[in-house]
């Protein structure tokens, strides 16, 4: 990939979050792993990145909580990344999910990802061994001073345990040029309320649900991290972008329409649904990794119904 054609600063130019921040302002499709047979679907993958970038969506970022990331081997996790950075070809930026609950394994990701091309990094807040807030404080510090890439913290407490502290974000945007931006998934304007008021505006807030993206950009948010973009990525893109160019009434009339899928694409959990809802546009398989299960008759006649409505199926 060449420079000439990346508008997206990488390696040494990352430096000062100034220069990167816009990177983190619209939709960015939490993108699936597609599957074949229990290996991962390169063809699968890159029709649907293709798709995304046709679609006008920000970004792409793979191998987060919807790209199956815990069930990947680091082998197949950093081969995702490097083809969607291929794929991405320069057009949209690669935010590479390579957070881990061992600050040893997301710096070994993160700088892989960084070595094939990630244009930035998702950080989750480590889940299961539930670390202080100074433990949380100083993973994220470490793996900013073991890469150049831009981080966008994720902050999920219903999948970790835990949250980011609003403390804690601010002493990291403090301290870590490169700590740019958080995924908030806490369910919460309050909070992202807090958050907008005591981060500079270069630092921004990305709804981690695409239910409360409206909501968190009424507030300060500057975008969405989307499981629904996988399926409708002009809509979502166009809803957010309405929002942002100041079109509030088509805005919340794009998420009237979206809403049903918002809901549905989470009767089972995340990826199930949604990649049952691209099997059914025949973008891919609908196969997932144990511990996952394919969705049930239920879940399925229920994303069916809902793409039917929304004019995708015949």
């Amino acid at each position: 990939m060449g420079s000439s054609r990346n508008p997206f600063p990488t390696r040494g130019a990352c430096a000062k979050a100034g220069r990167v921040s816009h990177m983190f302002t619209g939709t960015f499709t939490a993108i699936v792993t597609p599957f074949h047979q229990g290996k991962v679907d390169e063809a699968a993958l890159t029709r649907l990145i293709r798709a995304q970038i046709k679609g006008g969506v920000s970004g792409i970022v793979p191998v987060g909580t919807t790209g199956e990331s815990p069930t990947l081997d680091f082998d197949e996790h950093i081969r995702v990344i490097e083809l969607a950075v291929k794929v991405a070809d320069g057009r949209i930026p690669v935010i590479a999910g390579t957070g881990a609950n061992s600050t040893r394994e997301a710096i070994y990701l993160t700088q892989r990802a960084e070595t094939v091309g990630a244009h930035a990094s998702l950080q989750v807040a480590p889940y299961y061994n539930k670390p202080s807030q100074e433990g949380l404080y100083e993973h994220f510090k470490a793996i900013a001073q073991s890469t150049r890439l831009p981080l966008m913290l994720y902050s999920i407490p219903g999948r970790c345990g835990i949250e980011i502290g609003i403390d804690t974000v601010i002493r990291l945007a403090t301290d870590c040029p490169t700590v740019v931006s958080i995924k908030e998934a806490g369910g919460s304007c309050d909070r992202v309320s807090q958050l907008r008021a005591a981060l500079p505006p270069k630092f921004t807030i990305l709804s981690g649900d695409d239910s409360l993206a409206l909501p968190f950009m009424s507030v300060g948010a500057s975008g969405v991290v989307s499981v629904a973009s996988n399926v409708a990525p002009r809509a979502v893109s166009q809803m957010v972008s309405r929002f942002l160019a100041g079109d509030l009434r088509g805005a919340r009339k794009l998420h009237a329409k979206l809403f049903p899928l918002f809901r549905n694409l989470f009767v089972e959990s995340n990826p199930v649904p949604v990649k049952a809802a691209l099997a059914l546009l025949g973008q891919m398989e609908a196969e997932v990794r144990l511990p996952l299960v394919p969705a049930s008759a239920h879940c399925r006649t229920i994303v069916e119904q809902t793409l039917r409505d929304l004019g995708m199926l015949a």
